[in-house]
């Protein structure tokens, strides 16, 4: 799965909080500031060429869902994000974390009572 544009992850956010809808519908649930409708419509398109959404039309109009969900997205991004910048090491990556002031101890803490707890974090 390729890694999605800002301008892509932003409609594919848009769906998700959507579900299934229109561009229009999917325009109005998009933060501000918000693309031209012509733009959000275009990237709707290459979302759907891509195999990010499935389209079909209803009377005059495309109404679009997601066929890959927000988690599953979520999950491969990650983990290629992890294999290309921190030696596929989900321990470097918390080190970094740490090391750049973004976790505290109580947030490690946290952390490893998720880990003992089996609370779906993988760890390598």
């Amino acid at each position: 799965m390729e890694k999605l544009s800002r301008q892509e992850e932003e409609a594919m956010q848009a769906v998700w909080k959507t579900g299934e809808g229109n561009v229009k519908l999917f325009l109005e649930n998009m933060d501000e500031p918000r693309p031209p409708y012509t733009t959000l419509a275009s990237t709707i398109k290459n979302l759907e060429k891509k195999g990010f959404l499935s389209g079909r039309l209803i009377g005059n109009s495309y109404l679009y869902q997601w066929v890959i969900s927000e988690d599953e997205y979520k999950k491969k991004f990650m983990n290629g994000f992890v294999k290309e910048y921190f030696a596929n090491s989900y321990k470097e990556l918390v080190n970094f974390f740490v090391e750049e002031k973004k976790l505290s101890a109580g947030e490690l803490k946290e952390i490893i009572d998720l880990i003992e707890k089996g609370g779906g974090m993988d760890h390598k």
